[in-house]
């Protein structure tokens, strides 16, 4: 299905950043960034135009190969990973910031990936979160139209727990990124960190 949406013209989710990540993008320290379900690459590319060096994970090629595309138009470096992320081992320690922008996984899935970014973080390193809650079934504006797939700020903050929440809300908010995520939606809000080092 990804692959199919990724081959249309243009950028499915347009080009430029998720702006709750852009408002909030300066709290991410120096360092390399993980960006999950990157897609067509636009969160990534804005984050290496900040100086990160950016690594972009998707399980789809056609998503990534744009994602190149779109960062040699920009004059950045994109590193791509194709994986789907059942598969792809967050490396611990690893990662100033790891960003989640509408990376939406079955129950399942979803509990061992996030406990992974708890555990990939630096110390002092900052998740950004943005996801559809369940209440989005009712607006039918952009994202998954199953439950499972949809996010609760109490269940990620157990997801998550191990960091300090600088940032965690429910809200509804007006979203226009490409042909689909068009209009009022309701989404989770999350930016994190993991405990800076005693010095």
């Amino acid at each position: 299905m990804w692959d199919e949406r990724y081959r249309e013209p243009g950028y499915a989710y347009g080009s430029e950043p998720n702006d709750f990540l852009a408002s909030v993008a300066d709290r991410i320290p120096q360092g390399p960034v993980l960006c999950l379900a990157e897609g067509e690459g636009r969160n990534g590319v804005f984050l290496a135009s900040r100086g990160h060096a950016v690594t972009a994970v998707d399980g789809s090629a056609v998503g990534l190969e744009k994602a190149r595309a779109l960062a040699a138009e920009r004059q950045v470096s994109l590193r791509t990973v194709h994986a789907d992320l059942a598969d792809y081992a967050i490396e611990p320690g690893a990662w100033a910031g790891i960003v989640s922008i509408w990376c939406h996984l079955p129950a399942a899935l979803r509990v061992p990936v996030h406990r992974g970014v708890v555990a990939g973080l630096r110390p002092g390193g900052v998740l950004i979160l943005e996801a559809y809650t369940p209440a989005q079934l009712t607006h039918g504006t952009g994202g998954p139209k199953v439950a499972d797939l949809l996010y609760g700020l109490e269940q990620l903050k157990q997801d998550f727990a191990g960091l300090a929440f600088e940032h965690a809300v429910e809200l509804e908010r007006d979203i226009h990124e490409g042909r689909y995520h068009a209009g009022q939606s309701a989404v989770v809000h999350l930016a994190g960190s993991t405990p800076a080092e005693m010095t």
